[in-house]
């Protein structure tokens, strides 16, 4: 599977829910998904609302996950094998694993506007974590890592710019955010309310194991 390069609107459409690919700008009047005559699927025919079935509703919850957090299959398939692997329940697992990416924390950290713009942040190499360059967007945070920028005035000014942008902006409680250096830790692992997207991710652990 390429890179996606079309509309980031076209793909929420598609899901039927907001996946907030354009960061802030999702939550105003201008998101397509709150527009009436934009919230049909995309293409000529998607005023069609046909009945799916029992394949087509797992494989939606599955494409919500991927779309939601910008992976590709084999990075999906990659991360669902290694979430069985651990004890407890593997849908809850998948979720936490995907959730603990660097480029999703960057964006929960409000580091960056959207996870497009965070994973542009870290592969030009402004994000640091225990003070070691990191570069490569699915690496997986544990407890105890520290987050900071790259010493640099313009990683720092770009980080800092997004910050005064929303400065009523609360961080999760898994994540302890430092505004005025800025830099941040991961205090727990995320849990089942910290994740925000709707979905039933059993069917996911279906509709990969089958």
């Amino acid at each position: 599977m390429g890179r996606y390069i079309g509309p980031s609107c076209r793909v929420c459409r598609r899901e039927g829910m907001n996946l907030f690919l354009k960061g802030a700008k999702c939550e105003t009047a201008k998101c397509q998904i709150e527009r009436r005559q934009r919230s049909l699927a995309p293409g000529m025919h998607g005023w069609r609302k046909g009945r799916l079935s029992e394949y087509g509703v797992r494989l939606r919850e599955k494409q919500k996950i991927k779309r939601y957090y910008g992976v590709y299959e084999q990075q999906f398939m990659r991360f669902f094998h290694k979430a069985s692997r651990l004890p407890g329940n593997t849908g809850e697992n998948l979720l936490q694993l995907l959730e603990r990416r660097l480029d999703n924390v960057v964006y929960k950290l409000n580091f960056a506007a959207s996870r497009k713009s965070a994973r542009q942040l870290i592969t030009h190499g402004h994000v640091h974590v225990n003070d070691r360059k990191v570069d490569v967007n699915d690496y997986i945070l544990n407890i105890g890592d520290k987050i900071t920028l790259k010493n640099s005035e313009k990683s720092l000014k770009r980080v800092k710019a997004q910050l005064e942008s929303n400065p009523n902006f609360t961080t999760q409680g898994w994540l302890q955010l430092d505004r005025d250096k800025p830099a941040a830790t991961v205090v727990a692992l995320p849990t089942r309310t910290d994740i925000q997207i709707p979905v039933e991710e059993h069917l996911v652990v279906e509709f990969c194991s089958r």
